[in-house]
């Protein structure tokens, strides 16, 4: 259906204010024309028409998990006794995974304090417990008017915001954290502007870490969207016009640094990649050498009258590269939701390269429902995990037969997209037009990363009645990233669980979680008495005296004494005795 573009188990959340219709937009410069920035990008500056939302002034405050066949879907955007905040919204999620600890990750979202209102703030929470938790200490910069959400990590898990701004213009600050989510930086000028999106090179290429980000339209720089920074995001360079044009699209890096951007060409109908081999050298200027256009079967839908998201786009353009050592390594995939040719108004469509985006294959479907079935899958969304797994998620009607009312579908394929798993729906059915905060849509994108066992996903729904975000794990967890789930490596003991909650100790210690005060790779809250060295299950004052007794004596000297080298490094020094007097009087 080609449809005419109508222009127009816990967690946490937080923003606010006014909106308008029929008012001018704040200025922008004259170079943006050639795209104009969507209605629901504006920040706000008076009062929406009324617009009729079932339900919407009539959330719930029911439990914040929600299960179905073996999936748990845990709302993020929750207050500090993990309750869900009636009357707010919260859509438009990222996620980003702490490779150094997987069980460290950070969602962020668009967060409005009040559905009367389209003003926003940048929302966040972070998990320390591989989602099963999740924490909010409040939004980036509050009273600030924030969208677009982007997160990532670097490979020493330092964390990334990408935040658009419209004041006094539309532009991107990117923020940092340092400390698994918990706190922000001040931020950094990135230029950028609407739907920008970007992606950190954790390869071991030349380019490891370099920031490379592009954006649609806004913003001062005109036709130029294009930038990066190769110093771990202290500064960001001046941006660079591509050979074709890539709105609502995304990045990604092969495992040698080459960098591709695909996005939605000057129509709707036309997709664009744009491929650059030496943007991993700081010393050189970005060069894409390689552009071309992709056949994705169809054309991207957004503002469409009738569809499930009526005021925003019904998702955006992916992309990812196969960075396995496997069979299909180096692969190049893109994905979108496309409105096919014929009555069918949306199929989730996908083309591989195998040649690095020279030559495409024909698009393939991955919904498996009938062909010219009048099914909406939106918010087709994309990731490739480090074995050549593609996961990919959306939004579909199927079984409502209901563009209102939606159910979260999943498949993988293993081959390189040949061939996909049996579709599978993930959640319950939720109405996606109820709890809009002023604008009409549910946000514009979802965001999900793999590992070896299965992904995470940070999406939106409605199941309390309003517009929340939810993190669901797809597939059983693997916080040490040995490709073996959790469960099986504590069945077999290749994990110890000392405290029994399902989470390898390794994960624990590794996010902080659990303390190991002696460092013998055991949690101190299963040992008795870590300060313990005369063996008696106490921590007293005997225990003070024979280490007293051979402090300062290294390993190798016959007063050394190993039970009161307490941290195991080969010596008995302050170390040792902060062991034990954070310890003293254990057992007694």
């Amino acid at each position: 259906m080609n449809t005419p573009l109508a222009c127009s188990a816990l967690s946490l959340s937080l923003a606010f204010a006014p909106s308008t219709l029929g008012q001018e937009e704040p200025p922008h410069e004259a170079t943006t024309t050639a795209e104009e920035i969507p209605p629901h990008e504006r920040p706000p500056i008076g009062v929406w028409l009324a617009r009729a939302a079932p339900y919407a002034t009539k959330p719930l405050r029911p439990n914040v998990l929600y299960f179905r066949d073996g999936y748990t879907h845990v709302q993020a955007n929750i207050d500090a006794a993990g309750d869900n905040i009636l009357g707010d919204a919260a859509n438009e999620p990222s996620i980003a995974v702490d490779p150094t600890a997987p069980n460290r990750m950070v969602i962020g979202w668009r967060q409005f304090d009040t559905i009367s209102s389209n003003f926003r703030q940048a929302g966040w929470a972070y998990s320390h417990d591989g989602g099963r938790t999740w924490a909010f200490t409040g939004v980036i910069e509050p009273g600030i008017f924030r969208s677009d959400p982007v997160l990532e990590v670097d490979t020493d898990g330092t964390f990334y915001y990408n935040s658009l701004a419209v004041d006094p213009e539309y532009r991107c600050d990117i923020f940092r954290s340092y400390d698994g989510g918990v706190s922000w930086d001040e931020g950094t000028f990135a230029f950028g502007a609407d739907k920008q999106w970007f992606v950190i090179d954790r390869t071991d290429s030349e380019g490891r870490n370099h920031i490379y980000q592009d954006w649609s339209s806004g913003g001062s720089t005109g036709s130029r969207k294009f930038n990066r920074s190769t110093d771990r995001g202290e500064t960001y360079e001046e941006p660079l016009e591509l050979p074709l044009q890539a709105f609502w699209g995304q990045l990604d890096v092969d495992l040698d640094g080459t960098l591709y951007l695909f996005g939605r060409g000057r129509n709707y109908s036309t997709f664009n990649l744009n491929r650059s081999s030496n943007a991993k050298f700081a010393d050189q200027t970005p060069v894409f050498e390689w552009s071309t256009q992709v056949d994705l079967g169809g054309s991207l839908g957004g503002w469409v009258g009738g569809s499930p998201n009526p005021g925003g786009l019904l998702g955006q353009v992916n992309i990812a590269v196969d960075r396995s050592d496997g069979p299909t390594a180096g692969n190049v995939y893109v994905l979108a939701s496309v409105d096919p040719p014929g009555d069918d108004p949306l199929e989730v469509m996908f083309a591989r390269s195998e040649d690095g985006g020279v030559t495409w294959t024909e698009p393939m479907r991955v919904n498996d429902d009938p062909l010219d079935a009048y099914n909406w899958q939106w918010f087709g969304t994309l990731a490739v995990a480090p074995n050549g797994r593609i996961d990919v998620i959306w939004n579909d009607t199927r079984n409502t037969g209901d563009s209102e009312f939606s159910q979260l579908f999943y498949a993988s394929s293993t081959d390189g997209g040949d061939t996909w798993s049996t579709n599978e729906a993930i959640s319950d059915v939720f109405n996606s037009v109820i709890g809009w905060p002023d604008q009409n849509k549910i946000g514009d994108y979802y965001d999900m990363t793999s590992d070896l066992v299965g992904a995470h996903l940070a999406w939106s729904n409605t199941f309390n009645g309003e517009q929340d975000v939810y993190y669901t794990r797809i597939g059983d967890y693997d916080c040490n990233g040995n490709g073996i789930p959790d469960t099986e490596d504590i069945a077999t003991l290749d994990s110890d669980d000392c405290n029994f909650n399902g989470i390898p100790d390794e994960c624990e210690l590794a996010a902080g979680t659990a303390i190991d005060l002696n460092g013998d790779g055991v949690l101190d809250q299963c040992q008795r008495c870590v300060g313990d060295v005369n063996g008696d299950d106490t921590t007293s004052q005997s225990d003070l005296g024979l280490l007293l007794a051979t402090y300062d004596v290294d390993a190798g000297d016959p007063a050394y004494n190993g039970d009161a080298d307490l941290d195991a490094d080969g010596d008995v020094d302050q170390a040792d005795l902060a062991i034990l007097l954070a310890d003293y009087e254990c057992g007694l």
